[in-house]
């Protein structure tokens, strides 16, 4: 697995794909996923100068980042997975951005626990633009009331944040997120990732979610 390669044909990826639309490649952030790898399968990415990586659990990110961030401190770490409010002082800890903002419980912690650390994170709302069940996000209707709650707590949110439905076409689903975004007045877009990076670019994506791709397949046996 040539990691570097792989991160190569991701920004070229997106580099297209922002021109194919007339944007820029500079206005789109790649976040590199870095659930289930480890910290020696993150260093050469860092080393090529890449420092937005993604964790779904506050518990791994605990394990790997610290020490890499003591290397790297211009490394910039996003929370991408469920938040539960008793990882609440951990997450504010060790991360850099909150992307699953979902509910108005878990921003009065982390808005409490913000101003007990004297921190001022950014913060994405997460959206369940297909309203699944078994999925975290806000419904799509409460977007707007849940942005404006969050932002009367004090809480910096500067955009929205998406997962597709797996057997639904996500260019739909990323097209909804950026009319939400402009209805709730919030500029950054975080969607996309392995299989349809390309389509969010185009959508208007500001932040991509891309793991596979630069990492390979996740070994779940672990």
């Amino acid at each position: 697995m040539d990691i570097l390669k792989n991160l190569q044909t991701v920004n070229d990826r997106i580099k297209q794909a922002a021109a194919a639309c007339g944007r820029s490649e500079q206005d789109i952030t790649l976040t590199a996923v870095s659930k289930m790898h480890e910290a020696e399968e993150i260093l050469p990415l860092l080393q090529a100068g890449h420092r937005v990586f993604g964790e779904n659990r506050v518990q791994e990110a605990m394990r790997k980042f610290p020490a890499l961030k003591e290397q790297f401190p211009d490394l910039k770490l996003h929370l991408i997975g469920p938040l539960q409010t008793n990882k609440v002082k951990e997450a504010v800890s060790l991360f850099d951005v909150i992307e699953s903002v979902d509910r108005i419980e878990l921003a009065e912690k982390l808005a409490a626990e913000m101003q007990k650390q004297g921190k001022n994170l950014p913060c994405f709302i997460q959206v369940n633009t297909g309203e699944e069940p078994q999925k975290s996000g806000i419904v799509p209707r409460e977007t707007f009331s849940l942005t404006k709650q969050c932002r009367d707590l004090g809480l910096n949110i500067i955009g929205l944040m998406c997962i597709p439905p797996v057997n639904d076409e996500p260019a739909p689903h990323f097209a909804f997120l950026k009319k939400l975004a402009r209805e709730a007045n919030v500029k950054e877009l975080s969607m996309g990732m392995s299989d349809d990076y390309d389509f969010a670019v185009q959508q208007g994506a500001t932040f991509v979610r891309v793991g596979t791709a630069l990492f390979g397949e996740r070994n779940y046996s672990k």
